[in-house]
């Protein structure tokens, strides 16, 4: 309920400027087809209240209730009486009618749709039918070069501020769109690709691989004995370590190089156009940095890492071939004794063989 309230709010805040911009404007521009009607003054009243006060009584109304965005709809539709309501007792003046109209239409259809338009026609239908009950029919075809000429600025301005608010939504909502996107391709953890994105890209990787011929290497990280450290010093303690080896992961590795979070103590790395010989000199750098790795608040504390290394061998039918040619090489390099760096069976043969350029 309170996630609700508060998407409702936000909505009330969006609609607050349009509205009170839009209903101003109106009235300003609205008076010279008003003037000449001879109106009483409860009338001049009743209009400048719907143009300057209704639109701040709409917002109180909805950022005090339990469910603002239904009062905020209820606060469109009383908008749309208000609109049904000016356009025949201004005689349905034809420009100043239209423009209330689309006005009305178009607030309508932005907020909510094909049945909002609906629901909306209808009370301005209401509205109408109002300033009938109350003035009676009458229909003034003619519009003056005065009204005219007032009617100009809403004519220009309005679709000014609606085309500016649209456009702010617009950005805003592709920005969420964008960071939703992230956060479905990391891990919230580490910040490193989460276990289906990488597997993704290890698939694409490996077809770049058989399409050009070319050099990549994929790595599988082990942070040895890491329940040990989860057990003896806490889960706060462990990802902290996570989130620190990760920051050293991405210092060590360019731009191209994909790296990921296989899963709770595991990490992945993809190395295009690195050679094998190339990426155990990146992966010993590593190694050693994180056997110097010291946690302030626990100076016991001490990682090692295992580490199994694979190129793309041209024997390799799938990507997932690739990726179990590692896997069992850090499974050597944890069962003869850890904190070293291990590659794959292929890769130790006499007649392993590279994929060239």
């Amino acid at each position: 309920m309170d996630n609700q309230r508060g998407r409702g709010l936000s909505f009330s805040r969006r609609i607050y400027v349009p509205r009170t911009f839009g209903l101003g404007i109106g009235c300003i521009c609205m008076m010279p087809a008003l003037y000449p009607l001879d109106m009483p003054t409860w009338v001049w009243m009743f209009y400048l209240a719907s143009g300057f006060v209704w639109p701040h009584l709409a917002y109180q109304r909805s950022s005090r209730a339990h469910y603002p965005y239904r009062t905020e709809q209820r606060n469109v539709l009383i908008d749309s009486v208000l609109g049904g309501f000016w356009a025949a007792t201004l005689q349905f003046n034809p420009l100043p009618a239209i423009i209330i109209v689309s006005m009305m239409t178009m607030n309508n259809v932005a907020i909510g749709g094909v049945k909002m338009l609906v629901r909306g026609t209808l009370a301005q239908c209401t509205g109408i039918a109002l300033s009938l009950l109350v003035f009676g029919f009458t229909f003034n075809p003619y519009t003056t070069t005065l009204q005219i000429y007032a009617c100009l600025p809403i004519l220009v301005l309005y679709p000014f501020a609606v085309g500016m608010i649209s456009y702010r939504m617009t950005s805003a909502l592709a920005a969420h769109k964008r960071t939703l996107s992230a956060l479905s391709r990391t891990d919230s953890l580490t910040g490193l690709l989460n276990h289906g994105s990488w597997k993704d890209l290890l698939q694409l990787s490996f077809q770049t691989c058989r399409r050009t011929h070319s050099d990549a290497t994929l790595a599988l990280i082990d942070i040895d004995h890491f329940k040990r450290i989860n057990d003896t010093y806490g889960h706060i303690v462990g990802d902290s370590v996570l989130r620190q080896f990760s920051n050293e992961l991405k210092e060590n590795l360019r731009a191209e190089d994909l790296a990921g979070r296989y899963g709770g103590d595991e990490f992945c790395v993809i190395l295009p156009n690195r050679s094998l010989a190339q990426t155990q000199e990146i992966m010993e750098r590593l190694r050693r940095r994180c056997c110097d790795f010291r946690y302030a608040d626990e100076p016991e504390l001490r990682l090692s890492l295992s580490i199994g290394l694979a190129s793309c061998h041209p024997a390799f039918e799938d990507a997932s071939m690739w990726l179990n040619e590692t896997d069992k090489a850090l499974y050597i390099a944890k069962n003869t004794g850890r904190n070293k760096i291990s590659t794959g069976a292929a890769d130790m043969l006499p007649d392993a063989v590279l994929i060239k350029p």
